[in-house]
């Protein structure tokens, strides 16, 4: 059986567990006692960041944004995340995300979804923002993170550093 999650969060927030270069970005959906934590990609929390943040800027002005937006332990994720869908419950005045399981073709994965406040949705998008920034830099020859202890650029095939 697949599992189902609908969840009308209490909070929603992203994080990382780890060193920078070596993080591992999550994000947790809290309603009442059930915490799910799920593993995104890097670039999946810059898509969902970019997403809300255009649902937010299409509706009223929401207002004041939830302060407490750290990680909850347990961080251990529950599965990772392959596709997410955002959409806005005008009836509701919220945020619908709809956020499926990474799985091999063919199968059938989990499913959650969660429905979040304007303003859970624009503190999200903040805290998006601020985590993607406070990332390594990326190459401007090849977008790849420029790596402390060196970068093979594949656009110079190993030849010469990038130009930073």
């Amino acid at each position: 059986m697949t599992d189902a999650f609908d969840l009308s969060a209490d909070r929603l927030c992203v994080g990382t567990v780890g060193p920078v270069g070596g993080r591992l970005f999550l994000i947790q959906c809290r309603q009442g006692d059930t915490l799910l934590t799920l593993k995104v990609e890097k670039q999946q929390v810059g898509a969902m960041g970019d997403l809300l943040a255009r649902v937010v800027k299409d509706q009223s002005r929401p207002g004041h944004p939830p302060d407490d937006q750290a990680l909850e332990e347990p961080t251990e994720p529950a599965w990772a995340v392959g596709t997410i869908g955002v959409s806005f419950d005008q009836a509701e005045d919220r945020v619908v995300l709809v956020i499926e399981e990474l799985v091999p073709e063919g199968e059938v994965g989990a499913i959650a979804r969660i429905s979040v406040t304007r303003e859970q949705a624009a503190a999200f998008t903040i805290q998006a923002t601020r985590l993607i920034e406070s990332g390594r830099p990326p190459c401007p020859l090849c977008g790849s993170p420029l790596d402390p202890s060196g970068h093979e650029c594949p656009r110079t095939n190993g030849h010469r550093p990038p130009a930073v």
